[in-house]
């Protein structure tokens, strides 16, 4: 099976599938990733796909394969979560690069979601004023909830299950709200 390209892995995620698709459990959705992008996706988790980084759309689509893909691909799995931090200081690397400013909204939105799925507060609280600049209201409303769950629980609850962590008396109340979890 041949490793995707830097285009087909944004024109995939940026284009073909909907803001509903990109954000809601789809089963078919995950297995179109899983047939499609299975080997580049493993390529960026042994950190194969160094190349890429030598553009902004590059290190955009290596972060949606790693942050994105792989909550696809291990969905209901701790495995959803292992390329976190690799994706976060891909993110935060690209944040220095000359022309994200640039990037589409969207485009902007995926490069900055590394920082919205960590579980560390500084993160978190750095991640804001980017969201604010960058994006719009709505994930800006997301980012500030991700930051406050983080900022009460010092993770995010809903993870707990998954990854084999014990939840606390608040966690399992606070879990039983709707929308407690993303």
């Amino acid at each position: 099976m041949k490793l995707a390209s830097i285009q087909e892995v944004l024109a995939f995620w940026l284009d073909e599938l909907s803001s509903e698709q990109r954000f809601s459990k789809d089963s078919d959705v995950d297995e179109h990733i899983r047939e499609r992008f299975w080997e580049t996706w493993k390529a960026a988790t042994a950190g194969e796909l160094w190349s890429w980084r030598d553009s902004l759309q590059g290190r955009l689509a290596e972060i949606i394969v790693l942050d994105q893909f792989s909550r696809n691909l291990w969905r209901e799995d701790c495995r959803a979560f292992d390329q976190d931090g690799m994706a976060l200081v891909l993110c935060q690397e690209m944040l220095r690069q000359e022309g994200f400013a640039d990037l589409s909204e969207t485009e902007k939105q995926f490069a900055l979601l590394p920082m919205m799925h960590s579980e560390s507060l500084i993160i978190q609280d750095a991640s804001l004023p980017l969201f604010k600049q960058h994006t719009n209201d709505n994930t800006l409303d997301f980012a500030q909830r991700h930051r406050d769950i983080v900022a009460e629980f010092g993770r995010f609850p809903h993870r707990n299950f998954v990854l084999g962590r014990p939840s606390s008396m608040q966690e399992v109340e606070f879990l039983q709200k709707p929308g407690s979890s993303f």
